[in-house]
């Protein structure tokens, strides 16, 4: 029986395609995506290894629309009808598949944990088995009562780092610890500018929800520009602007060609262009060290060893670092702490100073951290 995979929001977001590229990759097992955006799937490659349904396929029965419109009357509540669409896709896989993963990984740190509580209780009613696999959720949410008790209804959750781990733990979830999915999927090599080939470049993502998340208007745009400037005047290294989300509304390159702009195209910037997930992470590989907003643009950094500085405002940066190196100081710089102008700037010379030892605990740690965590895969065999 092939796995459902559900609750990835679409290749566009290049860290959902390498969740279920990474999950492939560890499993080697076929998979069935209910998918959020079909059209994006295809175009990044997941139909050559999966098989792909509109999540959102079918017309709610009547009756199903009369009981989810009053309760969205009576109570306010919109869940239910938010989830109508879900439920033909959920019915059709019944015949296909025993086990469901949810795969969003921070979608229970937004604002709609009650959408994916519905959808799981839905995959259940239609006897799936569903785990909820490599997410990151902040302890105070996880302790809602109404989150804890989804939680718990999961017949496994796997977290991807320590923090949401010991939160789980404390709710009574069944919960495992395991790296995000995203690290066991592989590079692959792809053609690149030339202004790579002395690997002296500095790979940088920043994002339109980095700046969604600051607190004082204008600082983390001004932070990465004064950052740029540093590298340009005061070292001899080039930058890459590496874009890992291409959503419409909510796009890298918006952000990265107004500092390509502002540096008037300056010879030792490379603007690069959007890529497959698993290009991206060979062309993050080439790069010297890395300064990234995306979570799984840090990942594939991580993951090829290079040193990298996080500029994040959740749970899952904090605890994804606090795992490699055994604290999450100086290797996260969370925008809403941003005060001034500078601190990128001060906080990527500590990485700078620290980049050969920093590199050298990436190359001795992440293959055992990688290999430790295809441990997992036998627990989800045994459900």
């Amino acid at each position: 029986m092939k796995t459902i995979l559900y609750g990835n929001g679409g290749c566009g977001n290049h860290g959902c395609e390498a969740i279920v590229r990474g999950i492939y990759e560890l499993f080697k097992r076929p998979l069935i995506i209910s998918s959020e955006n079909i059209d994006e799937d295809r175009r990044y490659g997941l139909d050559e290894f999966c098989d792909i349904y509109d999540a959102k396929a079918g017309s709610p029965g009547k009756l199903q629309f009369v009981k989810a419109y009053m309760k969205l009357k009576i109570m306010g509540d919109h869940t239910a009808m938010d989830g109508l669409p879900y439920l033909s896709t959920i019915r059709e896989l019944k015949d296909k598949s025993t086990l469901a993963l949810s795969v969003g990984g921070d979608n229970y740190c937004y604002s709609n944990q009650k959408l994916y509580a519905f959808l799981n209780k839905a995959y259940q009613d239609s006897d799936i088995k569903t785990v909820l696999w490599g997410c990151s959720i902040e302890p105070e949410i996880a302790k809602r009562n109404d989150v804890s008790i989804d939680l718990k209804s999961y017949k496994l959750v796997v977290a991807r780092e320590s923090i949401t781990y010991k939160a789980l733990k404390e709710i009574g979830a069944n919960v495992a610890l395991a790296p995000d999915p995203a690290f066991y999927m592989k590079g692959e090599i792809c053609k690149i500018d030339h202004r790579f080939d002395d690997g002296n470049v500095i790979g940088i993502n920043i994002s339109p929800m980095i700046i969604s998340n600051e607190k004082k208007c204008g600082v983390a745009y001004a932070n990465y520009k004064n950052l740029i400037n540093y590298i340009l005047h005061e070292t001899n290294m080039k930058v890459a602007l590496i874009p890992h989300v291409v959503w419409q509304q909510n796009d890298d390159r918006t952000v990265l060609h107004r500092l390509y702009d502002d540096f008037c195209h300056n010879q030792r910037l490379i603007l690069v262009d959007d890529h497959k997930a698993p290009e991206l992470k060979y062309i993050i590989s080439k790069c010297r060290m890395f300064v990234g907003a995306r979570t799984h643009s840090t990942i594939a950094a991580y993951s090829m060893k290079v040193p990298t500085l996080v500029v994040g405002y959740s749970v899952k940066a904090r605890g994804i670092a606090t795992d490699l190196f055994g604290t999450d100081e100086k290797y996260v710089l969370p925008v809403q702490s941003l005060k001034n102008e500078n601190e990128l700037t001060k906080a990527f010379c500590w990485i700078m100073d620290n980049e050969e030892k920093i590199r050298n605990h990436l190359i001795g740690f992440i293959p055992n951290y990688i290999n430790e965590g295809k441990n997992i895969k036998n627990m989800l065999e045994s459900i």
